[in-house]
């Protein structure tokens, strides 16, 4: 089967988690990606290396020191047959690569910048900082996905394919710029508009959104509609608040409460907590 980017080139100079994302999903997409890592690899290989094995499973990876002129060399021969440049450096690393407006060398390229914050690109910050500000996190306790990166990453991938139908229509390729700060406060939205959040409704203000303890765990119920709220209190016997539901779930079990859920067609879902081991 044709796959959308078919016959797409992508040069990554991306390391660590938002440019691999991004790169893996243009791959998925049918584009031609090529991973250039530098000599002492993408740290994402040690931090998380079965991640790092399924996102590159796609992908040719080469190791290239670009400061050296050899290897900038090969740099640029691979820039040269390609559509879309991916990078995660500080603006002022991309220039010294002579990289910040890379149509000029290569007319036909698209420049997908990562940055953290787009007032402030200079600024270093991770995930975690950009959530901090963002009220997406909940102190004491570290997040256990990182928000602003994924999304980020999906910013990345959609900025790119904006970049091959602005090329198709201009015949030229332009420098785009992704903030991970934006990204990241897109996220809050839901904190900051009171969608979600301590009190919110769906912060654990409405019966029917939230996460109950069970026999053996706890589960999730996601009934915002209201007809799957009337059909969970109907089934349990409940009155409709935080009180009758926690009694309804207190003596089953998460298959118990599944099997029933799927019965009488509930989002209900058992809670996996995540592994230390790993697994």
């Amino acid at each position: 089967m044709t796959q959308p980017l078919d016959g797409v080139g992508v040069v990554s100079l991306a390391v660590n988690l938002p440019g691999p994302l991004a790169a893996a999903r243009l791959a998925e997409l049918g584009a031609r990606v090529v991973k250039v890592e530098p000599p002492s690899g993408d740290p994402l290989a040690a931090a998380a290396p079965d991640w790092y094995r399924m996102l590159i499973e796609r992908q040719e990876v080469v190791s290239l020191d670009v400061k050296q002129d050899a290897d900038r060399a090969k740099l640029d021969e691979l820039l040269a047959d390609a559509d879309l440049l991916i990078t995660s450096m500080r603006p002022s690393a991309l220039a010294r690569l002579g990289l910040a407006q890379p149509q000029e060398r290569f007319p036909k390229l698209s420049l997908i910048e990562i940055v953290g914050h787009a007032g402030e690109p200079e600024v270093p910050g991770h995930d975690l900082n950009y959530q901090a500000v963002h009220a997406t996190l909940t102190p004491p306790h570290m997040p256990t996905v990182p928000i602003a990166d994924m999304l980020g990453a999906e910013r990345a991938v959609s900025t790119a394919l904006a970049a091959l139908v602005r090329r198709a229509a201009t015949g030229a390729g332009q420098p785009y710029r992704v903030a991970l700060e934006d990204a990241a406060a897109r996220a809050g939205d839901a904190v900051r508009y009171r969608l979600m959040g301590p009190g919110a409704v769906l912060g654990g203000a409405f019966p029917g959104y939230g996460i109950y303890e069970c026999a053996d765990g706890h589960v999730a119920l996601g009934a915002v509609e209201p007809h799957f709220f009337m059909r969970t209190i109907e089934t349990f016997d409940a009155s409709g608040d935080h009180e009758s539901l926690r009694a309804a779930f207190a003596d089953k079990t998460i298959a118990e409460l599944e099997a029933i859920a799927a019965r009488v067609d509930i989002p209900l879902n058992g809670i996996r907590v995540p592994s230390t081991s790993g697994e």
